[in-house]
Order: structure tokens, then C-alpha cells, then sequence
């Protein structure tokens, strides 16, 4: 770690970065600073549910149905006001690009809008408007589980084929701030036969491929009825693993799997907070990182918007699993949360503070009464203590889009959610 470091920055780009000097005529951002924060993995309209799920007993399915009723509720103007408010609570929290998994593409009961995207669009515009990069994660959902039609709130999501969402998603635009990367939702809505097409469509495009896996033990059962292997073994076959492939949460795997993912260079991308809130489980974080997993982070249905806390997450999970400690040092956990998460969403040049980097930074306060006293041990204290709420400035481009803990884009935050969240609940 470095003191008085200057960055210089020359329009969207670091040209240097030169540590013990003096600040001169330089604007000071007092606290730690750290590349931009990347947010692997989320779902923009899980937002509205927040403290609504969380009364009675339950399980992930029954919490998929209050998602599926306010999924039934939004439009593309209080979609983009849920996700602009989303966002920029997000920058707040010191997050500079975003990886959103989208599959709300149709009007309700599956007609399609006269623009086929736009949904997509008003994310990323929500993006823009909140001062965050963002890799549109398009995603194919064709089924309503292995053999089962989609069906419901579920009809929204389909293309009927993935030829037709290949011919939908190619004709949507992104901006200077937005790239477009590809998914699928997972092996239980993608028949086996639709699952090579949007692995072909994104290997064309060299553009990244996202995925949920194994995040329940239902899907590992249904799909080793229906196919006489796990999820993972049947993205091998599909030619849905390798290096531009994110797998998401992982939670449930067998040894198998994890060599599989490893040996092929696939990311896992961990959604802690999420995968305790929805009572998922704790996946094998260390055996995947060790088995040659690059891990991101996600902060997926939003039960917080923290990466801090999805980053300590990942230790402190395994320290309850094994009862030992030390099973990743700070410099993996931040790795984790910066290179590695901006690697998983296509932008590789970002998330370092380096000479030719992206200028996306994240300067976290060491004063606060749960940072103050740190000394030498600045980063672990920020790592293991730290919250979303420390976060004093963040930088994207070289522009200024928190300054002094005030988003300078969408100023009210708290109220814009309550409004956005108040129109789909």
C-alpha cells in the first residue's frame, strides 16, 4: 500500500500514477483509494424486494414468486427508474460498472414491445444516468424448468427459440459506457438443444457468457433426471465453459464439477449476501479459486449493495464451514472484487490503477468510527470492517460521480428509490 499517491488522468485514461507525491494543485481524496468496484452480478428490479421477503418461513421458490410479481408489474419508464435509482445507490457504495443479468425482455404475457430492446435500452441508460460502466448480460430463458413450458410472469422472459433471441439481442445498441455480453439463465430454462446457439453467438463476438449454476440442489436432481448429469457437465458438453464464462454462485458441486470449471479456466462469480439471504448455501469458494476459478462478486438481488461485505463474505464463509481461518489474504479478496469482477464483465482494462487503465477509482474514508485507528493495516481494516456507507468519492472516466458521499448525478437517492420502488410494489 502507498501513501500520497498522485493519479494522473488524461480523459477516460490513468497516464500515470506516482506515489509519494505531493498533491500540489491535485484534488485530495483523503482515505484509501482502490481501482473502481465491479458488481459481477445483479438484478436491478430485485431492488423493490428488499425487506419484503423477509417475514414467515420459506425457501428460494417460494422467494422466486413475490420476484415474479413485481417482475409482472414493471414497464420500461418504471424500469428505468428502479434501475437509475439502483445504480446510483450502487456508485455510492463505490461500484463503477455493473454486470446486469436481464431477462425482462416482452410485455407481460410475452407480446413483444414495438422496440424488441427496449428494456434493455432503459438499463442502460439507467447506467448512463447514474455515472456507472455497464455489461448488458443478455439473457436466453426459454423454459419454465427441464420439460416444462414457460409459463405466468415467465412469458415475458422467452424468444420462443434461441435463434430469436440471437436475432433480437444483435440489434441492440449499446453506448461508449456499455458493452454487451451474453447469458443464459441457466440449464433448467435452456433446453439442451437451444444451449449452443448463444454459446456460438457470444464466442463470435468474443463477448463474455454468463450463467447460474448449481444454485440449488433441485436443479442438480432435476437436471441429472433429465439429462444423467449435473448442470456442469452439461455446459461441457455444450461447449458452455472456458475462460470468457462466468459461472454464477456454484454453490452446489461436486468434485467433478469444480475440476471441470477449474481445468477450462471458467469464473465463478459469488453472490454471498444473496446466496445467504435466499438460504442457497455456502459454496466451495477456495476449492474453485484453487482449482484455477477466477472468483468475482455480485451483489445479485440486492438484500445489501455492498462489495465489501460480499468480499469478506467469502472468507468469513469459509472460516464457518471448516472452522479454520486464513483462507484468502486481502490482496485476492480486493482482487476479487476489482480485476477479476471487471475481467468477468469484458473490460479488462479496468479495475487496476495503472498507467492505461480506465480512470475508475474508489477512495474509502479511514476515519469512521468502524475504519478509524487502521494504521498500517488500512486495507484489512477496509476489507474486514468497512461498509458501502464509507465510501467518500468515486471516479469513473476521470469524472467525479460521488464527491464528499453525494452522488452528483442523482442527487436524492433515497428518495428516488422510495418513489421507484413505491410504483412496482
Amino acid at each position: 500500500m502507498a501513501r500520497q499517491v498522485l493519479i494522473t488522468v488524461d480523459g477516460e485514461r490513468i497516464t500515470a500514477v506516482t506515489a509519494d507525491s505531493p498533491p500540489g494543485e491535485a484534488r485530495r481524496l483523503a482515505g484509501l483509494t482502490l481501482p473502481g468496484l465491479a458488481n459481477a452480478h445483479s438484478h436491478a428490479f430485485h431492488r423493490a424486494l428488499r425487506g419484503r421477503t423477509q417475514r414467515g418461513r420459506g425457501t428460494f421458490w417460494t422467494w422466486r414468486e413475490q420476484m415474479y410479481a413485481v417482475a409482472a408489474r414493471l414497464d420500461p419508464s418504471s424500469y428505468l427508474a428502479l434501475a437509475r435509482a439502483t445504480y446510483a445507490e450502487m456508485a455510492l457504495a463505490g461500484i463503477t460498472c455493473v454486470g446486469e443479468f436481464h431477462y425482462l425482455h416482452h410485455q407481460p404475457g410475452g407480446t413483444p414491445y414495438d422496440e424488441p430492446n427496449v428494456m434493455g435500452a432503459a438499463l442502460i441508460q439507467a447506467a448512463t444516468e447514474a455515472g456507472i460502466r455497464m455489461t448488458l448480460l443478455d439473457t436466453c430463458y426459454l423454459a419454465g424448468g427441464f420439460g416444462r413450458p414457460l409459463a405466468g410472469p415467465q412469458l415475458r422472459f422467452g424468444d420462443g427459440t434461441a435463434d430469436g433471441w440471437a436475432e433480437r439481442v444483435s440489434a441492440l445498441s449499446t453506448s461508449d459506457g456499455a458493452r454487451l455480453g451474453a447469458a443464459l439463465h441457466s440449464v433448467r430454462a435452456v433446453p439442451v438443444e437451444q444451449l449452443p446457439p448463444v454459446v456460438d453467438w457470444a464466442a463470435d463476438r468474443t463477448a463474455v457468457l454468463h450463467v447460474h449454476l448449481s444454485e440449488q440442489v433441485s436443479e442438480n436432481e432435476q437436471c441429472h433426471a433429465a439429462h444423467g448429469m449435473t448442470p456442469t457437465e452439461l455446459l461441457a458438453e455444450s461447449g458452455g465453459l472456458g475462460p470468457r464464462s462466468i459461472a454464477v454462485h456454484g454453490t452446489h458441486l461436486t468434485d467433478g464439477d469444480i475440476a471441470l470449471l477449474g481445468s477450462s479456466g471458467t469464473g465463478i462469480c459469488l453472490c454471498p449476501t444473496t446466496e445467504r439471504d435466499l438460504a442457497d448455501g455456502i459454496g466451495p469458494a477456495r476449492r474453485l479459486a484453487s482449482a484455477g476459478c477466477p472468483v468475482s462478486l455480485g451483489s445479485d438481488s440486492h438484500a445489501v449493495v455492498d462489495l465489501l461485505e460480499e468480499a469478506r463474505a467469502v472468507e468469513l464463509d469459509e472460516r464457518l464451514s471448516t472452522q479454520e481461518r486464513g483462507h484468502f489474504d486481502v490482496t485476492e479478496l480486493l482482487g476479487m472484487a476489482t480485476v477479476n469482477g471487471h475481467a468477468a464483465l469484458g473490460w479488462p482494462d479496468a479495475g487496476r490503477l495503472a498507467v492505461g487503465a480506465l480512470a475508475d477509482f474508489t477512495t474509502v474514508r479511514l476515519d469512521s468510527p468502524r475504519t478509524a485507528g487502521a494504521g498500517e493495516y488500512a486495507a484489512e481494516t477496509v476489507v474486514f470492517a468497512a461498509t458501502g456507507a464509507d465510501v467518500t468519492d468515486v471516479v469513473v472516466g476521470g469524472r467525479h460521480v460521488v464527491h464528499e458521499g453525494r452522488h452528483m448525478m442523482v442527487p436524492d437517492v433515497g428518495p428516488a428509490l422510495d418513489k421507484a420502488i413505491g410504483a412496482v410494489t
